[in-house]
């Protein structure tokens, strides 16, 4: 199977079913075990990019969060959440398909604080500089949580 061809069928089959143009395959010795489209439209659910869908979907398959010995294509370069995903469940190999460059004369996003292109510059400010208005509210309790995980899980 060429799974090139599959991500990019996926996604058009999403496009003409009202859905945005983005879909991953992920594929495990020769054999697909998830794939999905971008169903952020149909589920008014800012997160469920076809990656973190595919990646969830493929995890609880394989009963891990590590997908070390899987290729995961993608129908375009990543957002900065989908490439975080991508890292976190640390794939043998990504392979991406066309690029934001490629693409933008066609597809805008909608979001408030968010643009492809200036999306990355946001990572380098420090945090108060950001488009995103965040605050602190220090609690000490909250330091808790980490050490009871750290006594849970000593090796």
């Amino acid at each position: 199977m060429d799974f090139v061809k599959r991500t990019i069928e996926l996604a058009l089959k999403n496009v003409e079913e009202g859905g945005r143009p983005f879909a991953t395959v992920i594929v495990r010795d020769g054999e697909i075990i998830a794939e999905s489209p971008n169903l952020v439209a149909q589920t008014h659910d800012p997160t469920a990019h076809a990656e973190i869908l595919a990646i969830r979907e493929a995890c609880k398959t394989l009963q891990t969060e590590h997908l070390t010995d899987c290729e995961i294509y993608i129908l375009a370069s990543p957002c900065p959440m989908c490439l975080g995903s991508l890292y976190y469940c640390s794939p043998k190999k990504v392979i991406y398909i066309t690029t934001r460059e490629d693409y933008a004369p066609y597809y805008k996003d909608d979001r408030k604080y968010f643009e492809l292109e200036t999306f990355y510059d946001e990572y380098k400010k420090p945090i108060e500089k950001r488009r995103l208005p965040m605050v602190q509210i220090k609690d000490e309790d909250s330091i808790k949580v980490y050490l009871r995980w750290s006594e849970l899980n000593k090796k």
